[in-house]
């Protein structure tokens, strides 16, 4: 038997994610898949990029929000669809550490893994033609799921991107997003748990409480572009 958390959309919360590591170390499970945007909304891009490259015992894959910083501290053009946040990337690319961007630029899109003779695919979000991420489907079914999917060998297709947990599954494979762990409307941090043995594999949601008041004031004390949009959009508005 093998036990695997995923992580997603840390969204440069610190708090959140050390909750959720220290959950996790006293599961002892055996790795941890970390699906991208560890960086942007949240303030805490560079204790976050820490807390996760200090430890041996995590994958990562890049997510939109971490090209996005890659592309304002770089000064590049923004990727797709980032061109309105592009003050607020600048914002956080100006105060992280120029080592991060450069491990975060060796991340990949997505990760293909086998354990027990099955394929799994760890990735942000799904992927179009040319490489980038699909938009986001707001109402996933099995069927476009499968659709999406219908030519690869994966029995589990874990990703992160919709902040929202998803968790189908069909005759073909799983599908699991355990939902954002950085962005929540509670005070709680979310990951998942994949158990795999010979024969089959499973999917749990934990969720995990901690926190989070200093981190939320600190948007207004570090003065975090667009923070009030950020506070009620991604952390349902839990300061008014």
């Amino acid at each position: 038997m093998k036990k695997i958390a995923v992580i997603t959309d840390i969204h440069g919360n610190s708090p959140a994610l050390a909750a959720v590591l220290n959950d996790i170390s006293s599961r002892g499970l055996d790795h941890i898949y970390c699906l991208g945007d560890v960086v942007g909304i949240g303030p805490d891009s560079n204790e976050v990029l820490e807390i996760l490259l200090s430890r041996t015992d995590i994958s990562f894959v890049v997510g939109n929000h971490d090209v996005a910083v890659m592309a304002a501290f770089n000064g590049v053009e923004a990727p797709k669809g980032h061109q309105n946040e592009r003050h607020h990337h600048e914002w956080l690319a100006e105060r992280i550490n120029p080592v991060y961007i450069d491990e975060m630029s060796k991340w990949s899109k997505q990760l293909f893994i086998n354990h027990f003779d099955k394929q799994l695919l760890f990735t942000h979000y799904h992927l179009n033609q040319d490489g980038w991420f699909l938009s986001i489907e707001k109402n996933p079914t099995i069927e476009n799921l499968n659709h999406i999917y219908k030519e690869s060998e994966n029995k589990l297709v874990c990703f992160g991107h919709h902040h929202l947990v998803h968790h189908f599954i069909s005759s073909d494979r799983a599908y699991f997003n355990p939902g954002a762990l950085g962005c929540y409307d509670k005070p709680r941090a979310r990951y998942g748990i994949v158990t795999l043995t010979e024969n089959a594999i499973s999917e749990e949601l934990i969720e995990v409480p901690y926190e989070n008041k200093e981190f939320l004031q600190s948007y207004h004390r570090l003065q975090v572009p667009e923070r009030d949009f950020i506070l009620k959009i991604f952390h349902g508005g839990q300061l008014t």
